[in-house]
């Protein structure tokens, strides 16, 4: 038999009004379709395991979402979730939720792939393109040359963080007092946020 948990009717109760009547549906659609269930918060949220991770739901200031935790498995390519972090994208009322039928067959589909052990794929996330030296920052580093082998000994994610500070300076006071503390540290060996490195 499933297990409720008290937290997600507290979770529940907090939310806006449109919200609740949204949670609850979900809810009462996960134990009717997977009795043994059991529910939990992660990451803040109410979850459903089975097997391992099922799913899980939230609400937020103007929408709540549900989502499977092997959506693409589950669902495939829809374009909805790309509206909100859930499978279903934002849901402002219950008639946004998918039929009772259809989220069976979702759900059954779910709980299979977590009975047959099938890991979520792993998203891919594109490879950033490395940010450009910005000229001032170029000029600097040539009159330093110790900061220079600084910054070219970093790793590519170390060195990232220097440059991208220096370009997302709005102001030139602001890009030029960056550059001139880039070049301290560097010349001293320190990452950029060498402040909040454990020693």
């Amino acid at each position: 038999m499933g297990k409720r948990d008290p937290r997600v009717d507290a979770y529940i109760e907090t939310k806006a009004e449109f919200a609740r009547p949204i949670l609850v549906k979900l809810r009462e659609l996960v134990h009717q379709t997977c009795p043994d269930v059991e529910e939990t918060i992660k990451w803040g949220m109410p979850s459903f395991t089975y097997h391992g991770i099922l799913c899980g739901m939230a609400a937020f200031k103007e929408h709540a979402v549900f989502g499977f935790w092997k959506h693409e498995l589950v669902i495939g390519e829809n374009g909805k979730w790309r509206d909100a972090m859930g499978s279903f994208g934002c849901l402002k009322s219950v008639s946004d939720l998918p039929t009772k039928a259809q989220f069976a067959q979702w759900m059954k589909k779910a709980m299979q792939l977590n009975v047959d052990g099938v890991k979520a794929p792993q998203r891919k996330h594109p490879k950033k393109a490395p940010p450009k030296l910005h000229p001032e920052f170029a000029a600097a580093l040539a009159k330093s040359p110790k900061a220079k082998k600084t910054l070219e000994g970093f790793p590519p994610g170390a060195q990232r963080e220097y440059l991208e500070w220096i370009a997302e300076a709005k102001a030139d006071a602001t890009r030029a007092r960056r550059i001139a503390d880039a070049v301290k540290w560097l010349a001293e060996g320190k990452r950029r946020n060498w402040k909040y490195e454990k020693c």
